[in-house]
């Protein structure tokens, strides 16, 4: 399989301008996730439309692309950064892994859990999910939660605790079942990542504000791989300071 990862990257940000290149022990926040994901992948790339980012990205060395300023998603932002680098560089890739950008501490073993999924020919879409061990996180609408089937295909993703837990107290949740939230990392078939930004929004995408509902409402498969590793988002200036103290 050829692969490749990309690293969406805006310096827009309503809670957070400019985090892309905030700095993190010396080192920019782009610069760790694009280190990280060298680590598996010879092919890394962040596509970015905001020319401070691309020149952090050339300074330290990476590679960047350009990519349009009216994307509305992430996998928008991947596909066309896809398509550009294969016309210029005269490649074909199989497998294209989107990587957050916001996760400067991300586990190359997570991308290494994603790319597995692949390993089963049929796999279109793979995500990775993380088992719930507190009733908080249950109950968290900015941890969203999955349910899958016995084969690792998701059936459903909402910001809401999924299963519902008839009979039992809330605070036993976690306890009385096994729930599992999504951890935002994606990768895709080449060809199926193209497909996926022809869909329009669907009604449980606009509902629960979850991308990849669209997805499922338009029947494709969703394969999931458990890790044992946590993701450590940058929203806010706070998030930073926590996973800086975290991670010292």
């Amino acid at each position: 399989m050829k692969l490749i990862g990309i690293i969406p990257s805006r310096y827009a940000s309503t809670r957070f301008p400019g985090k892309p290149l905030v700095n993190i022990n010396g080192k920019s926040m782009i610069q760790r996730v694009y280190e990280q994901a060298k680590i598996v992948l010879n092919d890394v790339y962040v596509a970015t439309d905001d020319n401070r980012i691309a020149e952090e990205v050339i300074n330290f060395g990476g590679k960047v692309v350009m990519t349009s300023e009216s994307h509305q998603s992430g996998t928008d932002r991947i596909a066309e950064a896809v398509n550009k680098i294969e016309k210029d560089n005269e490649k074909k890739y199989d497998i294209v892994i989107n990587i957050q950008g916001d996760e400067p501490f991300i586990q190359p073993e997570q991308i290494k859990e994603i790319i597995s999924c692949f390993e089963n020919k049929s796999t279109q879409v793979a995500t990775l999910v993380k088992k719930i061990e507190s009733n908080e996180e249950v109950f968290d609408i900015n941890k969203p939660k999955v349910i899958f089937d016995k084969n690792m295909k998701a059936i459903y993703f909402s910001r809401s605790p999924i299963p519902f837990l008839r009979n039992i107290k809330k605070e036993e949740w976690h306890i009385q079942n096994n729930f599992y939230k999504h951890i935002g990392m994606y990768a895709y078939k080449k060809e199926i990542l193209n497909e996926l930004t022809n869909l329009k929004q669907s009604k449980l995408e606009l509902s629960e504000s979850l991308e990849q509902l669209r997805w499922i409402e338009n029947d494709y498969k969703i394969t999931v791989a458990i890790t044992q590793f946590e993701s450590f988002g940058v929203d806010t200036p706070e998030d930073l300071e926590k996973i800086i103290k975290n991670n010292s």
